[in-house]
């Protein structure tokens, strides 16, 4: 039950986070970044013990990407 919860809010921000950037409310920062990998994180907590293997990889290259991405933000702004 607790990770189906985890699951949907996982898939709420992935939504919200993808909305917010195609609407142009948001560009592509820290707060984009971080949506997408606590969207990975719970989805992938939420598939995981679902054995959906293609599904639970997907999230964690997804948060792979996104702590990626965060660190080059930090790395760009700290160099200007």
């Amino acid at each position: 039950m607790i990770y189906d919860i985890l699951g949907w809010i996982g898939t709420f921000l992935v939504l919200l986070s993808y909305i917010l950037l195609s609407f142009n409310i948001v560009k592509n920062g820290l707060f984009y970044q971080l949506l997408n990998f606590f969207s990975a994180l719970l989805m992938g907590i939420g598939l995981y013990p679902k054995n959906a293997w293609f599904s639970f990889y997907l999230q964690v290259i997804w948060a792979i990407i996104a702590i990626l991405s965060i660190i080059q933000l930090y790395t760009k702004k700290k160099n200007k």
